[in-house]
């Protein structure tokens, strides 16, 4: 309440820190940003058009950046799922959406089935090396036939009892890391007939016969990450190779999906804030009618509302996180979070464009990137039409 004495006065340059925070986060941060902004966004252009080099993988790893909520004892750093979180954040200062990827499908999407759910020599081979930068890890769900409906994939992995080794056949597609990735974790069918329950994960190393990485497909955006077209014709693993039990990858894998949802949200709200910023400074030094755009009604009110809504999908995230830190499963909240992430991120990246006008078009900007690379959130680790089954039947529905 004011006084006589003194006035409370807004004071809108101020940042404070979440709860969720602590200040070893914040050296974290301070760590990972100046990292990236350093030795990656210098070569953001570079990898637009060749992919990022296997080498920053590796330096990654030398940076403990790879294990950051993985387990000491196997290389990693031990820290909460909150640090994940703070690197999918600073990740997003690459201007290169497609690092953050491949770097995001190492951490957070093929890394915590292994080390849930594999066993002791499998988190040695695989694990250790992954964390370690030296092994490129790749997680093998979509089929041609088959995305969102995980029960419909036809990659078949039969037992053959007078070796003790499973036979894979099939193929995979839209695999990020695909061309570059050392092992896959590879969801096929053990069980065709069993629907969800016959669904089994395979620890499948890249170089093993029979693997084929058919095709390097080309994209709309998240050029500097490889995506692989993959055929698997008659190839043996030994039944140790299983992750997890037979018939229960499905669930497995739906644990795994609910971190690498809501890492993506995050990466979203920090992807949008950075093209926001990036626009904001653009916006208060291109002139136009003989004063800056950003002092047109107009543009103030634009920034207003991707502020807003930028804002709110952050506190969604980071409250989300909280409850899936704190040992709850908030699938309903993360789909929200995820939804409306990947929403409001496509939604800021195409107004950034607008308020550039022709200068947003153009490659040298680097918003039109922003713009096509956020938009494989709407589609990737489920659809928006997915997220919102969940979240509808999560009701009752």
């Amino acid at each position: 309440m004011a006084t006589t004495d003194s006035v409370l006065k807004p004071d809108h340059a101020g940042a404070r820190k979440h709860f969720i925070f602590s200040e070893e986060h914040d050296r974290l941060r301070e760590s990972i940003r100046a990292f990236v902004l350093k030795e990656c966004a210098p070569h953001a252009e570079e990898w637009e058009e060749q992919t990022f080099p296997d080498s920053i993988v590796r330096r990654m790893g030398e940076l403990g950046f790879l294990g950051l909520s993985m387990p000491e004892e196997y290389g990693g750093q031990g820290g909460d799922y909150y640090a994940n979180l703070v690197l999918a954040e600073e990740m997003a200062q690459a201007q290169c959406g497609g690092l953050a990827m491949g770097i995001a499908v190492q951490t957070d999407m093929a890394m915590p089935p292994i080390h849930l759910f594999g066993t002791e020599e499998q988190k040695q081979q695989w694990l250790v090396p992954a964390i370690q930068g030296e092994a490129i890890l790749a997680l093998g769900i979509t089929e041609p036939d088959a995305g969102s409906d995980v029960a419909g994939i036809k990659t078949r992995a039969v037992y053959d009892e007078a070796t003790d080794e499973y036979v894979i056949n099939g193929s995979k597609t839209y695999i990020t890391n695909g061309h570059r990735a050392d092992v896959i974790v590879l969801v096929t069918k053990t069980d065709p007939d069993a629907g969800h329950g016959g669904i089994t994960l395979f620890l499948v190393p890249m170089d093993a016969p029979g693997v084929i990485r058919e095709q390097r497909l080309k994209k709309l955006g998240m050029h500097a990450s490889d995506t692989a077209l993959l055929a698997f014709q008659d190839v043996r693993v030994p039944a140790s190779a299983m992750l997890g039990e037979e018939g229960k990858g499905f669930y497995h894998i739906s644990w795994e999906l609910q971190g690498e949802r809501l890492i993506g949200a995050a990466g979203c709200v920090a992807g949008a804030q950075r093209v926001f910023d990036q626009t904001l400074q653009y916006a208060m030094e291109r002139k136009a009618f003989g004063r800056e755009i950003g002092r047109f009604q107009v543009i103030r009110h634009k920034f207003a509302e991707m502020a807003t809504k930028i804002e709110t999908a952050r506190q969604m995230v980071y409250m989300t996180a909280w409850r899936f830190n704190n040992g709850e499963y908030p699938v309903r909240e993360i789909s929200m979070a995820k939804l409306y992430a990947s929403r409001i991120a496509v939604e800021v990246a195409d107004e950034c464009i607008q308020i550039h006008g022709g200068a947003g078009y153009m490659k040298e900007y680097g918003v039109e990137r922003a713009w096509r690379d956020l938009r494989l959130n709407r589609i990737g680790a489920g659809t928006d039409e997915i997220m919102l089954e969940v979240i509808g039947r999560s009701y009752g529905l």
